[in-house]
């Protein structure tokens, strides 16, 4: 209980081979224990991001994209700003410019 269905599975690359992520008993051993030694290969440093940004049919990039609309109410004339969600293409990977440390990386950096 308290465990996260990745670690449970072995799945959860900072895992030690003696923290439950896969022993080397059974027949499935030397799989387990390949499995444990990629484990350890695992860097904790993160190089990549998604990208929260989004690129219109102009080639702009901007978080959100709004048009100027003219509203005539009691004979007056106002612009609005309205929204756009349609035909925007998300910006997808971005590199980092400076590696960051994985959220599940289980160490203590600096304690208070």
């Amino acid at each position: 209980m308290g465990t996260s269905g990745s670690k449970a599975r072995g799945l959860w690359p900072f895992a030690s081979p003696a923290a439950g992520g896969g022993g080397a008993e059974g027949a499935g051993g030397q799989q387990a224990l390949a499995r444990a030694r990629a484990a350890r290969a695992a860097t904790p440093f993160v190089f990549t991001r998604r990208g929260s940004m989004y690129y219109d049919e102009d080639g702009d990039l901007a978080h959100e994209f709004y048009e100027e609309t003219i509203v005539t109410k009691n004979g007056r004339k106002r612009a609005k700003l309205k929204r756009i969600h349609k035909n925007l293409i998300p910006q997808g990977i971005v590199k980092l410019e400076h590696p960051r440390i994985h959220v599940d990386f289980p160490v203590i950096i600096c304690e208070v």
